[in-house]
């Protein structure tokens, strides 16, 4: 509006058409009690068209930011007319009927994005995984093994009696509470549904039922997914206090193969990179260094043996990068394999949940576990996936990237794979880009109301979700939907390039990371090595940076990259390592559980360029 109406005697037609320029809407009627200036029909028509000509100006002008400033005036105010009649009122009422949650929990989109390359389903698709229990397992006398033993063996303690749940969840428990002020890695204890749930799974034993592998075994959900009575905070200080009366289908699936909830584990807030309400998770093989991506609260927690495994999610790296920080396998999954309701949604057709865990053996009981149609979640299909325990890798051709680890290559073909050198073919140059309107658009929709109620001021990291939203809004449907037709391309060149049966490559370079996400396809990343740490503190240190790779496969043959991974693990044992949680530096302040002390760590920067979710 104008400051002040200027005396009559000094008012000028320049002066008047400034006013017009900068008041918000002008008027004939405005404008003459501003001056007090009588005017003729004339006048009033002569201003109305000059409003007219200056609002088309702007539209014209902020076209540009749309790449569509091509429209000559008419065509601006013909526009003009459509929207202000009918793009805008329908807006509203979209947005009243779908957008007035955070988190698109509900009303998912009606455009489902298929990963297969093939059938979408198969008639065997449901038979389970045929794994051979490790019979002998003893249970070791110190805690701290048994923290590091993979979920097979631990099945076998448990099924065996040689440890109840009971005792096991206190002992995950324990750790969790012991080493969650140096990782920050912890949002929520489940304790009281954890007792609960080991007791049962206790009294079910004592009565002669065993559930499977996961029967009795500890294990942490990233806080977006909903477990009822706990808080869901999305890692957020707008959801902080968020209770959502819903079972996430991954819980439930998880619960009814008999697994115990011991934690929500951070998710960076709004599932963007590790940076959340309560501070930064740190990698537990070097503390000074954060986790990076927003499952960050899983894979810190899986690698320092505070849970046997953990489910984190992947829009763009949420799963790779972390899993590759902080040393522990980790699967990306098949779009579509594990459904996603009660789960807060970044993108419905990039969305995906996969577990961190010691051994890729570990990952294929759990996402034989939680696999499957989810029926509340459009997206989800029973992927056609085979028993990787029962994969021939004899008769396998595996193509190795110029940035594989050769270790990988070297010990896969001295069992008898064909590793053959090998390149992913494609001519679309704009990945990235696409992925990031998928992603930025996809989110803006489930976050409109966030973003209009001014929340975004509030968000833990200024330049991430705010920056990208905003931007999104200039986003076009049109050009939308062309990027999707571009994923369809690349999908189509993948799909023809990919003349190998999978192949070994670098797991976080960021090009594959988002070509992955869009194709869908899954890999599984693996510890191969370590090196020491840049800088290292006075006196000496365990302190590693840890050295993985990812091994790939086409959509729906998960099965592939975990017998690799399986193979190459029987005959290693980085997966086995456990990193030196407690060597904190001679110069650090270790904060003491209960009381206010402030924790100084080295402050060496975050290193990576990339901000996943």
């Amino acid at each position: 509006m104008c400051r002040r109406a200027l005396p009559r005697r000094v008012v000028s037609v320049p002066l008047i058409l400034l006013a017009v320029a900068l008041c918000s809407s002008p008027t004939w009627r405005s404008l003459a009690a501003a001056t007090g200036q009588h005017f003729t029909m004339d006048g009033r028509q002569t201003l109305q068209a000059q409003d007219t000509t200056s609002e088309v100006s702007r539209v014209k002008d902020a076209l540009k930011y749309f790449d569509a400033n091509f429209f000559n005036d008419s065509k601006v105010k013909e526009m003009m007319k459509g929207a202000k009649e009918f793009n805008i009122p329908a807006f509203a009422v979209n947005r009243r009927l779908v957008a007035s949650e955070d988190g698109g929990l509900h009303n998912p989109s009606v455009l489902v994005f298929s990963s297969s390359w093939g059938s979408n389903e198969s008639p065997h698709n449901n038979r389970k995984f045929n794994y051979s229990p490790f019979s002998g397992t003893k249970r070791p006398s110190s805690e701290e093994d048994i923290a590091f033993m993979s979920v097979l063996e631990l099945g076998e303690l448990i099924r065996t009696k040689q440890i109840t749940s009971c005792e096991l969840t206190d002992i995950f428990l324990r750790r969790l509470k012991r080493y969650n002020h140096v990782l920050e890695a912890v949002i929520s204890f489940t304790e009281d549904l954890a007792h609960s749930q080991a007791r049962k799974a206790d009294e079910l034993l004592a009565r002669g039922t065993y559930l499977g592998p996961l029967h009795g075994i500890p294990y942490g959900l990233k806080d977006i997914i909903a477990v009822p009575h706990y808080k869901t905070t999305w890692g957020s200080k707008t959801f902080k206090d968020q209770i959502l009366d819903i079972e996430a289908w991954v819980y439930k699936r998880l619960k009814s193969a008999g697994a115990v909830l011991v934690a929500k584990l951070v998710s960076g807030s709004l599932a963007y990179d590790d940076i959340w309400f309560g501070g930064r998770t740190r990698n537990p093989w070097n503390i000074a260094e954060f986790s990076t991506g927003s499952s960050a609260g899983p894979a810190a927690s899986t690698a320092a043996g505070m849970v046997p495994f953990a489910i984190g999610s992947e829009t763009a790296g949420s799963i790779t990068y972390p899993a590759a920080r902080c040393g522990v396998t980790g699967l990306r999954p098949t779009f579509g394999t594990v459904g996603r309701s009660g789960v807060m949604s970044i993108s419905e057709s990039l969305d995906k949940l996969g577990p961190f865990c010691r051994s890729a053996t570990d990952c294929a009981l759990i996402i034989d576990a939680i696999r499957g149609k989810d029926p509340d979640d459009p997206s989800s299909r029973n992927v056609a996936l085979e028993d990787p325990f029962q994969v021939d890798i004899q008769k396998l051709t595996v193509g190795y990237l110029e940035d594989a680890e050769m270790e990988v290559v070297h010990v896969l073909s001295s069992k008898g794979v064909n590793c053959v050198p090998f390149k992913l073919n494609y001519t679309v140059e704009s990945v990235q880009a696409i992925l990031n309107f998928t992603m930025d658009v996809d989110m803006l929709s489930h976050f409109d109301k966030w973003q209009r109620s001014g929340h975004d001021d509030e968000y833990e990291a200024q330049d991430q979700w705010p920056v990208e939203l905003r931007r999104a809004r200039l986003i076009p449907a049109a050009d939308y939907l062309q990027a999707q037709r571009v994923r369809g391309k690349l999908i189509k060149e993948v799909h023809e390039s990919f003349t190998v049966d999978a192949f070994i490559g670098n797991a976080t370079d960021w090009e594959r990371v988002c070509l992955g996400n869009l194709v869908g396809m899954p890999v599984i990343v693996v510890p191969t090595g370590f090196k020491s740490i840049e800088d290292p503190p006075k006196g000496g240190t365990r302190r590693r940076t840890t050295i993985t790779t990812g091994i790939y496969a086409p959509p729906d043959h998960d099965h592939i990259a975990l017998a690799l991974a399986m193979a190459y693990q029987s005959a290693t044992n980085h997966h086995k390592q456990q990193p030196p949680i407690d060597d904190l530096g001679p110069n650090d302040v270790v904060p003491i559980p209960g009381m206010n002390l402030l924790v100084q760590y080295f402050a060496m920067p975050f290193s990576s360029c990339y901000q996943t979710v």
